[in-house]
């Protein structure tokens, strides 16, 4: 059953919420739950959760790993360091990339237009945070991918590289064929609904994630951000812009004369 107009935007919020939820403490855990496996942490489900406060119930913005990583570099683990740092990315977010994307598929096939929505969320968040660690937050001084760097004594630059491909991948598979399905999907026909849907989701990954190094990350991190929310998403959103049918004849046409 399609979702009502009257309801869609209102289910949107509240999946929004859930969505961020899921992805905030995926990747949380999978930091934690690495930790306790190569015996560096005592309970893995033992994070920092934060007070109760109006900014952590709606961003978990108090909620961390609660990982004590001075004791693994000074026992001379740097390695398990960095394992445990760049899990929560590579780990956490990459799980919840990969299950969002197969439930996705599979509530669309048998027509649950909530659940479907609600896993497409959950994947705009996973490439989200993809954005937000590799590059935005690479080459900061302190913080997941800092600690990564150091713990393998490698370069920032090898990091950038060797994630980066395979997430400049999941972004590009996201915008090229995941948004436009969805849009077609959930708002077939609506092509008003269908603009603000666009706007909303290019803003969560390039606005929204993609602001996360404009301060206390350095100035590479500052300029990769301004890049991410002055260029990549206007340019992101006008490549994805959904037009009407009378648009994409003139489009298609225009490319046919075109030499």
């Amino acid at each position: 059953m399609r979702l009502r107009p009257a309801l869609f935007w209102p289910l949107v919020l509240i999946q929004l919420w859930f969505a961020h939820a899921i992805g905030y403490l995926m990747h949380e855990y999978a930091h934690s739950f690495t930790a306790w496996i190569v015996h560096y942490k005592a309970n893995p489900l033992a994070l920092h959760y934060g007070h109760l406060s109006l900014s952590n119930i709606l961003w978990q913005a108090d909620v961390d790993e609660n990982v004590d990583y001075d004791p693994i570099f000074a026992s001379g683990h740097g390695p398990l360091a960095s394992l445990i740092a760049v899990a929560g990315v590579l780990i956490g977010n990459g799980i919840s990339y990969i299950a969002s994307r197969l439930l996705y598929a599979q509530a669309k096939q048998k027509k649950l237009y909530a659940w479907s929505m609600f896993f497409f969320w959950i994947c705009v968040m996973s490439v989200g945070n993809f954005l937000c660690y590799v590059p935005i937050r690479t080459f900061a001084t302190h913080a997941d991918m800092a600690t990564t760097a150091k713990g393998l004594d490698a370069s920032p630059w090898l990091i950038a590289i060797v994630l980066g491909i395979p997430f400049a991948f999941a972004l590009w598979h996201f915008f090229v064929k995941i948004l436009p399905d969805a849009e077609a999907f959930l708002l077939p026909g609506a092509l008003l609904s269908q603009r603000v849907f666009v706007l909303l989701t290019t803003y969560l990954v390039f606005g929204f994630f993609g602001s996360a190094g404009i301060h206390g990350y350095g100035s590479v991190s500052h300029w990769l951000s301004v890049i991410s929310m002055y260029i990549l998403f206007p340019v992101v959103s006008i490549l994805c812009w959904p037009r009407s049918g009378a648009e994409s004849r003139s489009v298609s046409q225009a490319a046919e004369v075109t030499p």
